[in-house]
């Protein structure tokens, strides 16, 4: 089975793992992140159900551990997904592998011409199965999400992001970003406000990414700040808000968005943030998705119908109050030892907790500074190396004078006074025994 994230790629697992316990079906998880050894070892132990990204699949089967000629069924689940991440070539190729008499089957939330045209080439006698609501006008319109659109100043948004994360009948929520940075920025806020809150984005560690999955999912954290990489499949139960802190790119981006919420007939509350810069974004989403938000209405964070709209109690504040802090937080939930192949990042945002440091010795990347540098007393600069006996000028000894008594004695030589020529139009100047 190959899927475009790593965290879809858990989740599957844990859901195979679910259905197939009575049949004692062996599953495997391979993804990038992870040391190879383990799933190397899983792979020699024999399985049954292998789940993975392409990436790390290829690489497997490059180096000879996985062989795809023994495949009788492909599962490519978020198709899209993986197209719009530049998985095309690896899918071509991971499908070009496997055995002519198999099955495929390939999932997707949307059919752009690249998945229409990769099923007519690689699947045989293909039946379209389309899963949801006919006459519902546009994709977003799921009834159980209620949407809120608000235009709002971004200086603004963290103290209205901390108010809407204290409404009635909230539970856990994700909030969504554009960058990786923003996330990081949101997070950090988020906890200083008193929030238990965690970032998960690609430049994380796979541990950390799992881990603030897992603080989320256990409740020990109730925000989790993402990047558009949890957009896609994640299933988490009790999601009841959804906040895009920053417009989505497209009505595609922003359906996968809200949908974490809203979940197996459960309702939800979907909540978008529009700066003065992205309205004209917004408005393509909103006409794409046939909505009723065409003209966001300006709101701040003492406006009384965003109050009134998200359940807001009056008077609250954007910093959660000290009794009201229940929540363990993301350090109550231990970090797991998977081998990661990638750095680790800080709380400041650093890696390895080596922001200016190299790795050895506690010394500053870059040059060596070990070079021991002198200067004599006129202030020009001289080398340390060399014979002491002996003064440069204009590259050779000739004409030097001989260094003081004792400079050949020391650790350190004494310092070598170095010649400046003077010339004029190619002519020598007097004033050459001046030292510079």
């Amino acid at each position: 089975m190959v899927v475009p994230t790593r965290e879809l790629a858990i989740q599957v697992a844990a859901d195979l793992g679910t259905a197939g316990k009575r049949t004692g079906g062996r599953i495997l998880t391979v993804y990038g992140g992870r040391a190879y050894e383990p799933q190397i070892d899983g792979l020699k132990d024999g399985i049954d159900i292998v789940v993975g990204t392409p990436g790390r699949l290829l690489d497997l089967e490059n180096q000879k551990h996985l062989s795809l000629r023994d495949v009788s069924a492909v599962v490519l689940d978020e198709a899209d997904k993986m197209l719009d991440l530049g998985f095309l070539p690896d899918i071509k190729k991971i499908l070009s592998k496997i055995p002519d008499e198999r099955q495929v089957m390939l999932f997707s939330a949307t059919m752009p011409s690249e998945i229409v045209s990769l099923s007519r080439n690689y699947l045989r006698r293909p039946t379209h199965v389309r899963a949801g609501d006919d006459d519902e006008p546009g994709q977003a319109r799921i009834l159980d999400i209620s949407q809120h659109v608000f235009r709002t100043h971004p200086m603004d948004k963290p103290e209205m992001l901390g108010r809407l994360l204290q409404a009635e009948n909230r539970g856990l929520t994700m909030v969504f970003c554009q960058t990786k940075r923003a996330c990081d920025k949101v997070a950090a806020d988020l906890k200083d406000r008193g929030f238990a809150a965690a970032a998960v984005h690609g430049d994380l560690g796979q541990s950390q990414r799992e881990r603030a999955l897992r603080a989320f999912r256990a409740g020990k954290i109730d925000v989790l700040v993402a990047t558009d990489v949890a957009a896609r499949g994640l299933d988490v139960d009790d999601v009841t808000h959804v906040v895009n802190y920053e417009c989505p790119e497209d009505e595609k981006t922003y359906t996968h968005r809200i949908g974490r919420t809203g979940r197996a007939g459960r309702s939800g509350t979907a909540v978008t943030f529009i700066s003065w810069q992205e309205v004209a974004r917004w408005k393509l989403i909103n006409t794409a998705l046939d909505l009723p938000h065409t003209d966001p209405l300006e709101t701040y964070s003492t406006s009384p119908h965003f109050f009134e709209e998200m359940g807001i109690p009056e008077g609250t504040k954007g910093r959660l109050a000290a009794d009201r802090r229940e929540r363990a937080g993301l350090e109550a939930e231990e970090v797991e030892d998977i081998g990661d192949t990638g750095r680790h990042r800080t709380e400041r945002g650093g890696k390895d907790g080596r922001e200016e440091r190299g790795s050895k010795g506690g010394e500053r990347r870059g040059r060596s500074r070990n070079r021991r540098r002198t200067r004599s007393s006129g202030g020009a600069p001289a080398s340390a190396s060399g014979d002491t006996g002996k003064a440069a000028e204009g590259g050779s000894g000739a004409g030097a004078k001989p260094e003081p008594d004792g400079a050949s004695g020391g650790e350190s030589p004494a310092p070598r006074r170095r010649r400046r020529r003077r010339t004029r139009s190619g002519v020598e100047q007097p004033g050459n025994d001046q030292a510079q």
